[in-house]
């Protein structure tokens, strides 16, 4: 593994094949699955760092953000592999313009320290290039940090400081772990993972890409989840339960080693449209004695909604009206394929893995939600709210004295062409768009929102 390695998100769909077994089994719901609030899931809409959070990772959520995790492997001799990933978007950093290209330097520091011992650091400079200003500003998973460090087994205290050089911003987290041992028989905790190649012996190099936000996409790329038996003396299987954020057991299998190795690999790959949305824990090993990972099944790695009557609930100003009907009305076995057609089709950038469109749909939703909260409703289902979320900031905006009348807000568009008057009859803050306001907006929103070319 290299020192620090900086890696784009969506990687070849090859690098999957080079993972050694599967695991047999199926999947097996039992029980209910989760099913949050719509207040719960405006907060995990509006606050993915805390949802993070809750699964254990490690989070930066203030000046440069960024979500982490951290790996055990077995290292050389007594050793084990401390693998410590991040994951960052381009706009977490300062890109300039260089020429043709954009670009951002950053540096990354990890520190390992214990009692008694002198610290283990690890880090180093580096440069992220982008040739578009897009790019630059991508809100998406777009960047993987990840640092390997061999240590003995015992109790450290980890941090990690990620600093945007352009703007003298940092991150920084601070975490307790617990590095643990691998005698022989002992198997790794589950490890979610975007890709890997496994390996014979504990010398051996970890080719390993973590998936730091253990997120995966409903409807989207397999989950993968990576394992590795340690000095089995034959063949051997080790239970696996994934249970949903209720504790209802959704899969049970075996992992199986035959032991002709020192270390040897395997891999359980999961559907994320056959598994529950929301919070997955993974159970490896006899009960009592288990390994334990979280990771979550959301519409996108960006915006964490877990329920689907929510999702389309949040989709109300997008547009689209018929495909989001179409997938309220459906079985809950067509809504994979449908959600896959509605992000498809709504995508205005088919080269790129996000769809801006959503992104930037969400992005206002968050932002109108926090500015129209004075009305004793969620901000983003104000009159202002709706057509900030329709349109945008607008491009002028007037706030009138109050009169007899009540008080004024007026909030112009002008690529639209388009005025808007929001009207505080009562007094209480209360603004609601005049009649004639409210066709004007129905009408341009109609002439905007034209169904996407197929």
């Amino acid at each position: 593994m290299p020192s620090i390695s900086t890696l784009r998100r969506h990687l070849p769909a090859g690098l999957a094949v080079l993972l050694l077994a599967t695991a047999c089994g199926s999947w097996q719901r039992e029980g209910d699955l989760r099913n949050p609030t719509p207040e719960q899931s405006l907060m995990q809409l509006f606050n993915p760092a805390g949802v993070y959070r809750e699964l254990g990772r490690l989070v930066s959520a203030n000046e440069v953000p960024f979500i982490g995790t951290v790996a055990f492997v077995p290292g050389p001799g007594t050793a084990t592999r401390v693998v410590v990933a991040l994951s960052a978007t381009n706009r977490s950093f300062a890109f300039e313009r260089k020429g043709d290209i954009y670009e951002a330097s950053y540096r990354v520091q990890y520190t390992l320290t214990a009692s008694g011992k002198p610290p283990i650091t690890a880090g180093r400079d580096a440069t992220i290039r982008v040739a578009t200003l897009q790019e630059a500003l991508r809100v998406d998973e777009s960047i993987i940090l990840q640092q390997g460090l061999v240590v003995e087994p015992g109790d450290y205290q980890l941090t990690v400081r990620v600093s945007d050089l352009g703007s003298n911003r940092s991150g920084v987290v601070t975490s307790n772990l617990a590095v643990p041992t691998f005698g022989a028989g002992s198997v790794t905790a589950p490890i979610i993972a975007y890709s890997a190649t496994g390996r014979g012996t504990r010398s051996d190099s970890v080719d390993l890409v973590l998936n730091p936000r253990g997120a995966v996409a409903f409807g989207g790329d397999t989950l993968l989840i990576y394992v590795e038996g340690v000095g089995m003396t034959g063949p051997t299987t080790v239970p696996l339960e994934v249970r949903d954020g209720l504790d209802s057991l959704v899969l049970k299998t075996e992992v199986r080693f035959t032991g002709a190795r020192e270390i040897e690999s395997q891999v359980v790959r999961i559907a994320p449209d056959s598994a529950p949305l929301g919070r997955l824990d993974f159970l490896l090993g006899a009960s009592g004695d288990r390994g334990h990972t979280t990771g979550v099944v959301s519409f996108s790695g960006n915006w964490i909604i877990t329920n689907f009557d929510d999702l389309l609930s949040l989709l109300r100003y997008f547009g689209e009206a018929n495909r989001v009907g179409q997938m309220r009305d459906a079985d809950p076995a067509q809504r994979p394929a449908l959600w896959r057609d509605f992000y498809a089709v709504t995508d205005p950038n088919r080269q790129t893995p996000e769809n801006e469109a959503l992104d930037a749909y969400f992005a206002r939703l968050g932002a109108a939600n926090e500015l129209f909260r004075d009305e004793g409703i969620p901000g983003w289902r104000t009159d202002r709210g709706e057509v900030y979320v329709t349109f945008g900031p607008p491009d002028e905006q007037f706030d009138s004295s109050p009169t007899q009348q009540g008080r004024f807000v007026r909030w112009g568009y002008f690529d639209l062409r388009l005025s808007l008057v929001f009207q505080d009859i009562t007094g209480f803050g209360r603004y609601r768009l005049t009649p004639d306001s409210r066709a004007e907006f129905e009408r341009v929103k109609s002439r905007v929102q034209r169904p996407a070319v197929q």
